[in-house]
């Protein structure tokens, strides 16, 4: 059970925090506000992974909240907290863009350490009757047929692995469409997919034969 519970946290926090990073670098928005934002759609969807299953096995949405924000918010700030803690140490993930292996592979290692750090959390909450333990009991005190489709820890996980690398191999295909492409193809127009969005910005200011202010680069610079 403590396996299953920080696998949907984790989930939940993969799903959240590469939608706000998206979201956050297609608004230019800055550093802290992209960061802040991604964890709470962290929260957000990490709550939703446990939320849905009560929801659809006839528990009303009130009641299924109130049990999944005592069950999950210890796991989910935890995956947080060390999340970014550990893309903050790893060089250059900071201003990785999301077609950048170093993001994904930054984003790999820094969930993989952070479902280590949950883990734990999460089983010392369930051996006190807490945690993913309360959601349990609420699945139990209704008729199994009334309960929708569950997702089992090992689709999770794998689901999780399918996103990364995925991510990941684009990203690594991008790369090595770039160091294959003629130098003459920016000095035509063209601007090619960026391996960092600071790329993006200094060139689509020299098609339209400006320069990049100093200091004026990746959404998520430090």
């Amino acid at each position: 059970m403590a396996a299953s519970a920080t696998l949907h946290c984790l989930t939940g926090c993969a799903i959240g925090e590469i939608l706000g990073l998206l979201v956050g670098t297609a608004a230019g928005l800055t550093n802290a506000v992209t960061i802040a934002l991604s964890i709470g759609l962290a929260f957000v969807f990490g709550y939703a992974l446990s939320t849905l299953p009560l929801v659809q096995g006839g528990v009303a949405l009130g009641s299924a909240l109130k049990v999944v924000l005592a069950a999950d918010t210890l796991s989910i700030l935890t995956m947080e907290v060390v999340d970014n803690a550990v893309v903050a140490v790893v060089p250059g993930a900071m201003d990785a863009g999301l077609v950048n292996p170093v993001f994904w592979l930054s984003m790999m290692l820094a969930l993989a350490v952070a479902f280590v750090a949950a883990f734990p959390v999460n089983r010392a909450l369930i051996d006190r009757g807490q945690g993913h333990a309360l959601t349990h009991d609420m699945h139990g005190d209704h008729d199994s047929h009334s309960r929708g489709p569950t997702i089992s820890a090992g689709a999770l996980a794998a689901a999780i692995v399918a996103f990364l690398v995925g991510g990941l191999t684009v990203s690594v295909a991008d790369e090595l469409a770039q160091r294959g492409e003629p130098a003459t193809t920016r000095s035509q127009g063209a601007m090619p997919m960026p391996g960092t969005w600071l790329q993006a910005r200094s060139w689509a200011a020299e098609i339209a034969g400006q320069r990049v202010p100093p200091g004026r680069g990746s959404t998520r610079e430090a």
